[in-house]
């Protein structure tokens, strides 16, 4: 039975090619659709996938409390790590580690820049690094030690095995004592190398201070520890070390890591889980408007269909089996559009992999994907066929043998109409959500600064550079290339180091602001284009301002000073004198106001060189300039640079990615929905033939015939645009508030979005209302 089934779905199918070909493009677009973002869903929850004894494995985060308001950090004192172990039972393995550097390894010509952490050895075990060369327990015995990943080991060493060889990181030479397995890309941390810790800790004196956080801290605990009672331990642990501190650390599970990494006011706030959310609800919507296609599509063929329900009841059929059978035809088309949707994913994935900034891969052999796969043609195949095989196998035999109409009239018209009605109402909000989130990026984006971003590049710095920077700075100038140059600690779109306990004449009792705290050299003010509201900049010689700082706007606020410059600004024990107030500029949260900053004159504590190319010229000729000076400057270091504008728009990068995966989608759903409308305004136009040649010869012209055809398309889309516009106003309302600095919507967004979705479903109709609307009335009206 089932086999026959099979073989008279198949004859249905190759009979109706026209609207078996557009049910199978509009369901394989909508499955590949599907398919796409949940490799792009898998990808995110499997994050860290490869850390084995996910239960137990943590990261050390902390709560303080400045002015009333909670943060969250990643950041932990050094002597924490140890102390914790030996004094807070349940703690398995702990390791500390730092930020992260780009680092130049080179090894006779060969010289790149690569990235890794300094870090405490028990970190392989709690990473689950696996070594495939030495060994993981005396790989960091000796503090000049290495360990590298496969993928550097071959960079520098071909097939050859490194152990025990050295390569030069910076001016030192390192020992390579291990290789690990290359880390995975959808891991939250990425290294290609690790060395001592203790390398970390010779250099930072500070790191022995309970009152200064600066380390990572990572912890496997004993998989019988009760972790809220150990977080009630740490809870004021830092306290019971240091009165002065106001951290009170807590274990962060490496399930969240990824998704639910977002803080506000101390609790867990959303994060990329939204965005997975909000992906799979796209994924489930696109599938949903390709089933409507093939339940409308379906729905309109009743009237070719009726007799054959009327013949297979006569002959006995129940409607159990009429249900069956029409199942098994939608089925039948879902699988071969499952198979259409591969082929359009293994075409699209290199593409949409460069697009999202991932390695998304679809193995046929993974049973996981094999079961996915065959779960959602089972499943699409279910949804798109329910109503259409339990409206056609309700039909009465009397009435359809006698030549009644089944679709006319009858409650199947307005069923489509609905169907139609929910298409466009999904496809008018992608296009208004679209235009929204792509306002509402620019807005951010065209938000004066403070500073002026184009043409400014930078570099990591180096001891060399550093100790030289006079001469270099000169001889960048000379170039003609470079109108300035400046060091400083951080990027200026990402200055996170911080600290408060700062000290003012006639400071309230109870302020204690959190404060940014920057390292800079002289010319910084200039070669960033910010501007001094009062003041003056820090001097060419760094030495005579080593007591001397420079405050934002927003902190002359906080110290309730009009003019600032020549009061004293005390931190911790030393006093710094005032000499400058520079503008507020927006950095970190390009989302938010700025917060209070203060600018130290001293070059010693900076890691970056930032350059201001001239506004004309050649870019690529500036270049070579510069490199020209970096390898004569700079030797051994190779000429790695980035430019400003391009990391201020990475800020972005969650936005920018939401905006072009809604618009990316929103295009393919208006696609799909243009050609159910395609096929109704085709079965229309073939359901009134007669008409259309009887209106012909009583003189309709083709404006007549088209507007009379496309005019019920078009009532439809507009009550389904005045539908989506409060829809999409609730979505993109809650959406914003995600952000301080936002757009308004205006009206004329949504009057473009139906506009839009007018033009399109009008075009859509039109070509079959003309070519309809040119068919000869004598053939039409022709007796067969």
């Amino acid at each position: 039975m089932i086999k026959n089934y099979f073989k008279t779905a198949v004859r249905n199918l190759w009979k109706n090619k026209t609207f078996g070909f557009l049910n199978i493009i509009g369901l394989g677009v909508g499955l590949a659709c599907a398919i796409l973002i949940m490799l792009w869903v898998e990808d995110e929850v499997s994050y860290n996938a490869s850390v084995q004894n996910q239960d137990n494995i943590y990261q050390f985060y902390e709560h303080q409390t400045y002015d009333g308001k909670v943060y969250t950090f990643a950041s932990m004192p050094g002597p924490f790590a140890e102390a914790a172990k030996n004094e807070i039972p349940g703690i398995k393995r702990i390791a500390r580690t730092d930020w992260g550097n780009r680092f130049v390894f080179s090894l006779g010509d060969k010289s790149t820049y690569e990235t890794g952490m300094r870090a405490d050895s028990q970190l392989f075990r709690i990473f689950s690094v696996q070594f495939i060369r030495g060994n993981e327990s005396t790989a960091f015995n000796d503090v000049h030690s290495i360990v590298i990943s496969e993928k550097l080991s071959k960079k520098f060493f071909g097939n050859d095995d490194p152990l025990e060889k050295t390569i030069k990181v910076g001016d030192t030479d390192y020992k390579i004592t291990g290789v690990f397995k290359d880390i995975p890309f959808n891991s939250t941390y990425a290294f290609d190398w690790l060395m001592p810790f203790k390398n970390f800790e010779n250099e930072n004196p500070w790191l022995h201070n309970w009152n200064s956080n600066g380390v990572q801290t990572f912890a496997e605990v004993e998989p019988s520890a009760d972790v809220n009672a150990m977080n009630e331990k740490f809870k004021n642990y830092i306290q019971s070390k240091d009165t002065s501190a106001s951290a009170h650390p807590f274990l962060f599970t490496i399930k969240d890591w990824r998704l639910r990494n977002n803080w506000v006011e101390g609790k867990q706030d959303g994060g990329r889980i939204e965005y997975v959310r909000l992906f799979s609800l796209i994924a489930l919507i696109i599938l949903l408007i390709a089933c409507i296609n093939f339940m409308n599509l379906a729905t309109a063929r009743s009237e070719q269909r009726a007799r054959e329900v009327g013949v297979r009841k006569v002959m006995g059929a129940g409607k159990g089996k009429l249900v069956l059978q029409f199942m098994t035809e939608s089925i039948l088309l879902s699988f071969v559009a499952v198979i259409f949707s591969l082929i359009i994913v293994s075409l699209s994935l290199n593409g949409f992999n460069q697009l999202i900034g991932k390695h998304l891969t679809l193995s046929l052999l993974n049973p996981i994907h094999l079961l996915a796969l065959a779960g959602i043609g089972l499943i699409t195949g279910i949804l798109a066929g329910i109503y259409p095989s339990f409206y056609l196998s309700s039909f009465n035999p009397i009435g359809v043998l006698k030549a009644f109409k089944a679709g006319a009239g009858s409650s199947a018209t307005m069923v489509r109409k609905g169907l139609v009605i929910s298409q466009f109402v999904i496809s008018t909000v992608f296009i208004i959500c679209t235009i929204v989130i792509y306002q509402q990026i620019q807005h951010v984006k065209d938000r004066p600064l403070g500073y002026d971003r184009s043409n400014l590049l930078y570099i990591d710095l180096n001891e060399n550079l550093r100790n030289h920077f006079d001469a270099v700075r000169q001889d960048l100038i000379r170039t003609g290339a470079v109108t300035d140059a400046a060091l400083s600690r951080s990027p200026i779109i990402a200055m996170y180091s911080n600290g408060n306990g700062f000290d003012w004449e006639g400071k309230p009792p109870g302020i204690d602001p959190l404060v940014t705290q920057e390292t800079v050299s002289p010319h910084y003010m200039s070669t960033m284009g910010l501007t001094l509201k009062a003041g003056r900049d820090f001097y060419e010689t760094p030495d005579v301002d080593s007591n001397n700082v420079i405050v934002n706007e927003t902190m002359a606020k906080i110290m309730n000073m009009e003019d600032p410059v020549g009061h004293t600004l005390k931190n911790g024990d030393q006093n710094f004198q005032i000499i400058g107030v520079v503008k507020d500029f927006v950095y970190n949260d390009m989302y938010k106001p700025p917060t209070p900053a203060v600018f130290y004159c001293y070059p010693k504590a900076t890691g970056f060189l930032f350059m201001r190319l001239k506004n004309s010229g050649d870019t690529k000729a500036q270049l070579a300039k510069v490199e020209s000076v970096m390898k004569a400057d700079n030797p051994g270091y190779p000429f790695d640079y980035k430019f400003l504008d391009d990391q201020f728009n990475n800020l972005f990068r969650s936005e920018i990615l939401i905006g072009t995966l809604s618009r990316l989608f929103g295009i393919l759903a208006i696609f799909i929905t243009c050609l159910g409308l395609f096929g109704l305004a085709a079965y229309t136009a073939e359901r009134r033939t007669k008409e259309i040649g009887i209106r012909k010869v009583l003189g309709a012209t083709l404006t007549n015939i088209v507007t009379m055809l496309s005019r019920d398309f078009l009532q439809l889309v507009s009550i389904g645009a005045l539908i989506a516009f409060p829809i999409a106003w609730l979505i993109m309302n809650k959406w914003l508030q995600n952000y301080a600095y936002r757009i308004d919507m205006a009206w004329w967004i949504f009057v473009v979005a139906g506009i839009v979705a007018l033009i399109i479903a009008l075009m859509t109709v039109s070509y079959q209302a003309i070519k309809a609307g040119l068919m000869n009335p004598v053939k039409s009206l022709r007796t067969e």
